[in-house]
């Protein structure tokens, strides 16, 4: 079943972010853009080159006017801890968010049961709170932070110009497709 267009559940969970501690709450997200970066657990391998790649693009999120949560099922306090270890993780300003209760994990569907792990899920989530676009893939395989910033500024053009869409490969800047009966019936 899509998750396409529902609406993020109530949650708080506790935050690791600019070496302190707080509460991230459904409020908190409502009003921007926000991307929910589900990853299986802190100290692992591809993990942190993921987390890394967002790091480095986080201006440029933060100037689509769009807030990354990365999400794992380990505590704040592993969190901070692999802040303090990894120089790869010592790079990252968003807020890493615990979820060792699943609350996140479950609400998102990518809670694998019987490990207490995400699957590696990325959710576009609009200023409304609901899901506009999303990736889940096996946990081996290392995601984009390129193409997930590419991916939310197609869902920003898309909300803000309703009558145009977004064909394969396109960048801001790029044209456009505007769906016409006249197209409709070349298809």
């Amino acid at each position: 079943m899509s998750m396409i267009g529902k609406e993020i559940g109530d949650f708080t969970v506790q935050a690791f972010q600019n070496n302190d501690f707080h509460a991230v709450s459904k409020k908190d997200v409502l009003g921007k853009w926000s991307i929910f970066f589900f990853y299986p657990a802190d100290f692992t391998f591809v993990c942190p080159t993921e987390l890394e790649d967002l790091a480095n693009k986080y201006d440029e999120f933060q100037k689509a006017n769009c807030e990354i949560y990365s999400v794992s099922c380990d505590t704040h306090f592993i969190h901070k801890a692999w802040h303090e270890k990894s120089e790869r993780i010592a790079k990252i300003k968003y807020p890493m968010l615990a979820d060792p209760a699943h609350v996140l994990a479950k609400d998102f569907e990518v809670l694998i049961e019987a490990a207490g792990l995400a699957e590696r899920g990325s959710f576009i989530v609009n200023p409304q709170g609901k899901i506009v676009a999303y990736e889940v893939v096996e946990g081996s395989i290392g995601r984009n932070a390129d193409e997930l910033l590419r991916r939310l500024q197609a869902c920003q053009f898309v909300a803000e110009h309703g009558d145009e869409v977004c064909p394969a490969k396109w960048q801001p800047g790029a044209k456009t497709l505007k769906p016409t009966l006249d197209l409709i019936g070349q298809l």
